[in-house]
This record gives structure tokens, C-alpha cells and sequence, in this order.
């Protein structure tokens, strides 16, 4: 099954990596925030990989953060510290929440690959100015991109990058209407290889696989219960383990589950939105694409304008409740997440809070995650 290839490149991705640059010759960018422009390095044939954790527990990164900082900026650091990124040309992020920027400022004092960038994407992206401003950062980006590369971009590549993008983003949510169906014939946790896995290669070569997996799914059946349908909203949480024991609850207990949509920067608030094709100026129609997308909580300002969206996607996908997580000691979520978890309850949607860690084991989650399921079930039972 094709499906089976975004696993295999999720777990391989270093290696896919190495190979994939001794392939074509060609650079690679590692970027630490989803609000880099992937469409601008595409446009210079450079390979934009998103560095995310090993979920492993680590012990390198105390000198460089706060032990109040998130886990995941903590696991990302570690990452780079132990030289598992030691391929990477450079690195960037686009200006996130300050534990992150911390996790990148580290890494390019003691691992700087000799090459790096700093974004300073705005948090007031409901401004009218964050869009100009937004381009003029595009413009020196470019300019060290030309340097790091020795050449110069046309419009034209900038239009060839987001095209690029632009597939990933639609073949994505394709795949994602097959798990509205009553028995999805695709997993959450092979959703979130297929996610993650796009994230570590090349998109040119992610595409084909992603376009096979979706013509599969037409006839695919899944011998499985799909029991309770829930949504995850909430902090950055590409933990696979997390999702496998939440899908295979229900083969040793009374209950199980399917992940069925998630609303966090590894997954739809990463791909949902597309940039406009076809404009004089794409370079200011990739600002604008970053500028209106579904906003991170650290900068869903003045107005909170996600709930909204989550709702949507709540409704669209039949969730039975939502799963809100947030990253311990994540400052935007832990803001956000009452607003959250009110609006939902409101709309008839049952919510349940963890506080995550992706350095811990999943285990002492499962009681609690089959706990919310238990409550789901007499919820029904009372109706």
C-alpha cells in the first residue's frame, strides 16, 4: 500500500535527507516555525525540512533553556545539539513563540550550519500593515538566499514554489474528506505520517505517493471499530506514540477511538489554506497567504478568529468530542485554551485537557484519554 511510504519517510527522514542531497546536488534549509515561506525556497531549489523532536527524553539541553520551557522547543534543541541535523545547509524560522525562537537562537550560536535566518513575521497579522511589512521581509530574505545559493529568482520560480506548495496543500485535504466518512478508510496515525512525512522530503517526490494513497483510499475498508470520533486542537503535536494509543484503546478495553481531524500547526492550520495563483505579484500573495491563515494563538489577536474553524471542523468531521492539548508550559495555548474549551462546550462539543509532554512516555495518558471516552459513552446513553 502506498500509504505505508509516508511511515517509511517519517522514520527514515534523516536518511532520506543525506541521500537526497548527495542526489541532487541541491541545499537544505531546516525551519523550525510552519509561517516560513516553503514556496520561497522551493522557488530556489532548496529543500525546506521542518525540524521537529524524537519525543526521546534528553538531558543536553539545560544550559540553553529554561526548564519552564516547552518540551517540544526542549526535544527540537536536543535534536541539533546531538548532530542529528549536521546535514542541514541552514536554518530559519519565521518569529514564533519566544521558547521557540530560544530553541533556534541555541542552535545557531553552537550548531549554526553556517547559514542561518531570522523572520520577523508579525504577530499583529490582523493589521492592514502585515502584509507590506511581511513582503519587505520576503525581499531580504531572497537576498540571503542568493547568497547562500549564487543565484537570482524571476517571478516565474516564486510562481513555480507555490504551485508546488499549493498541490501538497490540496492532495492533503483530499485525503482528509475520506475521514468523514462513518468508517474512515485512512487512520489518524497514517494521517499524521502522511503529514509529518511531507514535512522531511522533497514535495516533487511526496506528491506521487500522496496522489496513489488517494486513489487507494477510494476502495480501501479498515476491518476496525471506529468507535468515538474525536478532534485534537491544541499545541504542536506530532506524537506519534500518542496517537497509536488512542486508536488502539478500544483492542484491550471498552472503548476505543479514531482520530478523525486535528486542528495544530503540524497538520491544518499547517496546509488548509492555499496561496492565490495567477497574480502579478506573487510575492505578495504569499505574504498574504501567511498573513490570513489560520492563525497560531500567538497571534489570533485582537479578535480570537480560529473558533470559528475548529467548530467547522468539529461539525464537518462528526467529531464526539475534542481531545485539547497543550504543550506543558505553553504560554499562547494555555491563554487560549479556556476560550476554546468554552466555545466548544457551548456548541455541543464535549472537550477533555491534557497537558503534554512529548519527552514523557504515553502511557499514564491512556487512563485518562479512556476516562473521556467512558464519559462520551454515558453521554450517549443518556440521549
Amino acid at each position: 500500500m502506498a500509504v505505508e511510504k509516508f511511515q517509511e519517510w517519517y522514520e527514515n527522514r534523516h536518511a532520506y535527507q543525506t541521500d537526497w542531497k548527495k542526489r541532487t546536488g541541491s541545499k537544505i534549509v531546516g525551519f523550525f516555525c510552519t509561517y516560513t515561506p516553503e514556496e520561497i525556497y522551493y522557488a530556489f531549489d532548496i529543500l525546506p525540512v521542518r525540524i521537529l523532536g524524537s519525543h526521546e527524553i534528553q538531558d543536553v539541553t539545560e544550559p540553553h533553556l529554561f526548564a519552564m520551557f516547552c518540551p517540544f522547543c526542549r526535544d527540537v534543541l536536543a535534536q541539533g545539539l546531538k548532530g542529528r541535523y549536521d546535514y542541514l545547509d541552514g536554518i530559519t524560522i519565521a518569529q514564533s513563540c519566544i521558547h521557540l525562537r530560544q530553541a533556534y537562537t541555541s542552535w545557531e550560536i553552537h550548531k549554526n550550519p553556517g547559514w542561518s535566518h531570522y523572520l520577523p513575521m508579525p504577530n499583529h497579522v490582523q493589521s492592514p500593515r502585515a502584509v507590506p511589512f511581511l513582503v519587505g521581509e520576503y525581499e531580504i530574505l531572497i537576498k540571503r538566499l542568493e547568497d547562500l545559493t549564487g543565484r537570482k529568482i524571476t517571478d516565474s520560480d516564486l510562481n513555480k514554489g507555490i504551485e508546488i506548495m499549493n498541490k501538497v496543500r490540496r492532495v492533503m485535504k483530499d485525503i482528509y474528506e475520506f475521514r468523514k466518512q462513518d468508517n474512515p478508510p485512512i487512520t489518524g496515525l497514517e494521517s499524521m505520517y502522511m503529514t509529518c512525512s511531507q514535512f522531511f522530503t522533497d514535495a516533487r517526490e511526496w506528491l506521487p505517493v500522496a496522489e496513489e494513497v488517494k486513489k487507494e483510499l477510494e476502495t480501501r475498508k479498515l476491518e476496525r471499530d471506529p468507535g468515538k470520533r474525536l478532534l485534537i486542537v491544541g499545541s504542536e503535536n506530532d506524537d506519534i506514540e500518542f496517537i497509536r494509543m488512542v486508536e488502539t484503546l478500544g483492542e484491550r478495553e471498552s472503548v476505543g477511538a479514531t482520530i478523525v481531524v486535528e486542528e495544530h500547526c503540524t497538520t491544518t492550520r499547517y496546509f488548509w489554506d492555499e496561496v492565490e495563483e495567477g497574480l502579478d505579484d506573487p510575492l505578495t500573495a504569499i505574504a498574504d497567504r501567511y498573513v490570513s491563515r489560520t492563525p497560531c494563538p500567538s497571534k489570533d489577536w485582537p479578535q480570537r478568529t480560529r473558533l470559528q474553524r475548529i467548530l467547522k471542523f468539529a461539525k464537518d468531521f462528526n467529531a464526539d468530542g475534542a481531545i485539547v492539548i497543550q504543550q506543558k508550559f505553553c504560554d499562547p495555548h494555555e491563554t487560549d485554551i479556556p476560550f476554546i474549551r468554552k466555545f466548544l462546550e457551548e456548541n455541543d462539543v464535549p472537550t477533555y485537557f491534557l497537558e503534554f509532554d512529548v519527552t514523557t512516555a504515553v502511557g499514564p495518558f491512556a487512563i485518562r484519554v479512556e476516562a473521556f471516552l467512558e464519559t462520551l459513552d454515558q453521554e450517549d446513553d443518556l440521549f
